[in-house]
């Protein structure tokens, strides 16, 4: 069914009003879709720290904003010319809608896209306020509006609390060791912060067969959690140096593929550092605007290698999102690991502190 009414749709949802207030669970207009959007039934959508970066002010100040990005659901309707997805399909939503006509995308790259879209309708408050999607999703929703490029279908059987894992985080890790950092059979791999992008870097680094997968931390129990995604040695860098200790677990040499992500100048830097002579070092971790670091130019030169950012993981959804999701059917991605709990709409502030205290993977809000 193509739905081109023009009509609006009332949704609960969760919006940030202001710089580092509490979000609110409020009413939101969902419009009906035009060409080239679709309409989604949330079904589930984690707390992604990138969220809690969206309220604090740390990527925008489009306030307000409709947080929400990590999420899975079901197509209710699509615009004129939408022929990827139908209603009634089962989605994981992306925040990378490949255009196909970018420099990038004609080059066979399309996960480097560099005209990626979005829904061209608004979603607003009742008093006609637009609101801005978090990363051009805006999930934590009953309903909402995306451009079609953003629904991946994949199979159904898969728990939406699991799916929507792909949406972000877990495929940022995953990504991060297998895309950009093209770890691969017999390497040395050092995750660097332990927290969900981290746990899916080890565990890429596990499937892509790493056989030295260093996971370094300050909380015991975030590296605990490591060991279960596949780590095979921990570090505790509130009691040691992380750089002398992965180098001595790596025959004095560093590790093959260092993946730093927490965001911060001091990690990196013990990032570059831990890398062996011409390794590679993979940035996930997301840094704030006034973040700055400074390195020597002669060891930039001397040390060789390659130095990388990873957006999203280097992923292409329509290649990936499939792929995961079987290997989690199979038995071999054990996606659920990563759900500490499930929660309502009216949780997620509180699913913020727990996170900021560590005490959780990923919170999920069911709908």
């Amino acid at each position: 069914m193509q739905d081109d009414s023009g009509m609006t749709n009332s949704a609960r949802g969760v919006i940030a009003r202001a710089k580092g207030e509490p979000v609110e669970v409020t009413t939101v207009l969902v419009p009906d879709p035009g060409p080239g959007e679709a309409q989604v039934r949330v079904q589930a959508c984690g707390v992604c720290h990138t969220d809690l970066h969206y309220r604090e002010g740390g990527i925008g100040e489009d306030f307000p904003y409709l947080l929400g990005h990590e999420a899975a659901g079901v197509v209710e309707a699509v615009g004129a010319g939408v022929t990827v997805v139908a209603p009634g399909d089962f989605v994981i939503l992306n925040w990378r809608a490949v255009c196909g006509q970018c420099r990038a995308c004609k080059r066979g790259r399309p996960w480097y896209c560099f005209a990626t879209h979005n829904a061209q309708q608004k979603m607003t408050l009742e008093d006609s306020t637009p609101l801005s999607a978090a990363l051009g999703i805006g999930a934590f929703i009953e309903q909402t509006l995306v451009a079609a490029g953003q629904c991946t279908k994949v199979d159904p059987a898969v728990p939406p609390e699991v799916a929507g894992l792909l949406g972000c985080g877990v495929m940022a890790g995953l990504g991060a060791a297998i895309n950009t950092g093209g770890v691969t059979r017999g390497d040395s791999v050092a995750v660097i912060g332990c927290g969900g992008v981290g746990d899916a870097a080890v565990l890429g680094s596990y499937l892509a067969g790493a056989t030295t997968i260093i996971a370094v931390d300050v909380d015991p129990r975030k590296l605990e959690w490591a060991r279960q995604f596949g780590a095979t040695h921990v570090i505790n860098s509130r009691e040691s140096d992380p750089v002398a200790e992965i180098q001595a677990l790596t025959g004095g040499n560093g590790a093959d593929v260092v993946i730093e992500a927490v965001g911060r100048p001091e990690t990196y830097r013990q990032g570059f550092y831990a890398r062996d002579l011409a390794g590679t070092l993979v940035q996930v971790g997301v840094p704030t605007p006034d973040m700055r670091i400074e390195l020597p130019l002669l060891d930039l030169f001397g040390r060789g290698g390659a130095l990388k950012s990873s957006w999203y993981g280097d992923c292409l959804p329509e290649r990936d999102f499939p792929m995961f999701t079987a290997l989690y059917l199979e038995g071999r991605l054990p996606l659920d690991k990563f759900v500490s709990e499930t929660i309502a709409l009216d949780g997620i502030e509180e699913a913020f502190a727990k996170m900021e205290r560590g005490e959780v993977l990923r919170s999920v809000v069911k709908l």
